[in-house]
């Protein structure tokens, strides 16, 4: 009997995987590929028809090679639908939007429509789980004759009072109510708490074989926002830029992770419905993301559409008629370059394995702590606080730093227990300002590098960096504080040279690089992504072997140097 209940229960699992192949849907997810959203319907307005929308834009699009558009559409104002039961979509509107269907699919694109913009449902989402179903049934009525290149969104970025919770129950009775009609349409369903990926893990997915989960990428939301008027504070974002430093893009990466296990585990694909930079940012920075985003979600096997044709965003430019060329060529053509690095020359540094006097710890408001250097490492000893961060300083003052120069701050610590610090670097005599931002970190018992960075607009000469520790009795151990001046270098500097015979190899490398100089550099640096200087050595004629297997695994940049030209590649060490 045991052994039948194993069995049956090894059938069900089975069963629910075979159940769940979801292989239409990652064959539909496929063919969407590369997409553009074109957002004249999601306006607050009556109007069913938009003076935005011109019939040839599908045409457009397809020509210069996406394969699909996303819709997004608000159906809730009350000249598009009937706020009270029974809630009917006026029909002039549904004939406006199949009108704009069509035309797309008569122009070899697929379509995404969705539900954008449901304020009323995120204030009240059981006031309004009525209308918002009835809006979906008939929505699905109405194109229920339409082939799969029709795809259906249920809800753009689910949030406020519509809850993860909540969301998860509300979903599952839409796609019931969709599936009336069409039963086998793919239908995309959105993270909770505005569609991102923190929300992500919040999803349960429902059991359908054709689904496909969407998710909008906005990261760092300071860059792609700034300037934005619809966002508090985005003016001071102004004059963020994107590098395309490695670190970046492994930022991006990591948090791309749990989509890519989502996908695999859950046997669910994904669509990135959103990303995009506004127009306030530089533009060789729009490209750069654009450019790294789109390739990036492709090497995953993921579909995207990027946020948007004609506005804000936008790839077009309505007014003139034309294309912002280095957004199409960022998004449909270019590859991804080597990345940006910093190169870096150190200002100051204190490893504290002889002295620790050159710190000053001072102690404010009641406050009450010490230091003492214990293990080649710098030990705050806090027995008392005070409430207030600057009630407990760590100060280090004559720091000569020069106007128009980058700098960053690197130091590793650790904590007898979680707790907060702030760190920055300032003026070392009143009124104290701080140079760049107050930063806030984290430490644990965990031994971590920390980095904050700052741009100079004035010279100092006597500037002090500063750490604020009084608002934890957990002490804080220092291993080294760095400051260097960083500049950044890309592959497209004037100072790699255009031939270059000599040779870098293997690559990947586990305990040994070759260099074979054959272009007669003189000194080598090894640095990590980071731009710290790791190995730097001088170099032979010809065949030179250089000891890595002091190095961790990772990312690593060889740069080979003499007077007059350097050569810079990436490795990657195992």
């Amino acid at each position: 009997m045991m052994r039948l209940k194993l069995l049956f229960l090894l059938f069900l699992f089975h069963f629910s995987v075979y159940a769940q192949n979801r292989e239409h849907a990652f064959e539909v997810n496929s063919r969407l590929g590369r997409g553009i959203n074109m957002s004249m319907f999601e306006g607050n307005t009556n109007s069913i028809s938009v003076s935005s929308w011109n019939p040839e834009y599908p045409h457009m699009i397809s020509e210069l090679g996406f394969n699909h558009v996303r819709i997004p559409i608000r159906w809730e104002p009350s000249g598009r639908s009937n706020p009270e039961s029974p809630y009917n979509i006026n029909p002039d509107f549904l004939d406006q939007i199949k009108l704009v269907i069509d035309s797309c699919m008569n122009n070899d694109l697929m379509v995404i429509i969705n539900m954008h913009h449901h304020e009323a449902l995120f204030a009240d989402p059981d006031g309004q789980k009525e209308r918002f179903l009835s809006q979906w049934q008939q929505i699905s009525e109405f194109f229920k004759d339409y082939s799969d290149d029709l795809l259906f969104e249920i809800l753009n970025e689910p949030h406020g009072s519509l809850n993860a919770e909540k969301w998860n129950t509300f979903l599952v009775d839409a796609l019931t109510t969709i599936r009336e009609d069409s039963p086998n349409r793919v239908v995309l369903i959105d993270a909770p708490e505005w569609g991102g990926v923190s929300g992500f893990p919040k999803l349960e997915l429902p059991d359908d074989e054709n689904i496909i989960a969407t998710i909008h990428y906005y990261n760092p939301f300071s860059f792609t926002h700034q300037g934005a008027g619809w966002v508090d504070g985005a003016d001071a974002w102004l004059g963020t830029k994107w590098n395309d430093t490695e670190t970046e893009r492994q930022r991006i990466r990591n948090e791309m992770a749990v989509l890519k296990t989502a996908e695999e585990e859950q046997n669910i694909p994904i669509h990135i419905g959103e990303f995009g930079a506004y127009g306030k940012a530089d533009d060789a920075s729009r490209k750069k993301w654009s450019t790294f985003m789109s390739r990036y979600i492709e090497s995953l096997g993921w579909s995207w559409a990027y946020w948007e044709f004609s506005a804000g965003y936008g790839i077009y430019n309505p007014n003139d008629g034309t294309y912002r060329q280095f957004l199409v060529d960022a998004l449909l053509h270019d590859t991804i370059p080597e990345p940006a690095y910093y190169e870096a020359t150190a200002v100051y540094e204190s490893n504290f394995s002889s002295t620790i006097s050159e710190w000053d710890l001072r102690n404010n408001s009641g406050a009450s702590s010490t230091k003492q250097r214990t293990d080649d490492q710098m030990v705050i000893s806090i027995s008392t606080t005070s409430g207030s961060g600057w009630h407990i300083q760590l100060l280090k003052y004559g720091i000569k730093l020069e106007a128009g120069k980058r700098y960053r701050v690197r130091f590793k610590a650790w904590a007898d227990g979680e707790r907060s610090i702030t760190a920055y670097v300032g003026e070392g005599v009143e009124p104290w300002g701080a140079y760049g931002n107050y930063n806030g970190f984290t430490l644990t018992d965990i031994t971590k590098e920390y980095s904050y960075t700052l741009d100079m607009t004035k010279n100092d000469n006597d500037a002090r960096i500063k750490f604020d520790l009084g608002t934890s009795d957990a002490n804080v151990h220092f291993e080294y504080v760095v400051l260097e001046s960083i500049e950044l270098k890309t592959p497209t500097s004037v100072e790699i040279r255009e031939e270059i015979k000599s040779k870098i190899y293997p690559n990947p490398a586990n305990q040994q690089l070759t260099i074979n100089n054959a272009d007669h550099f003189e000194q080598l640096i090894i640095s990590n992504i980071n731009g710290c200087q790791l190995i730097s050595k001088p170099l032979a004629e010809q065949i030179n072997r250089v000891e890595i297997s002091c190095l961790a695994s990772g990312i690593y940049f060889v740069t080979l140097l003499n007077q007059n030209s350097r050569f810079t590649k990436k490795i990657i060490k195992n």
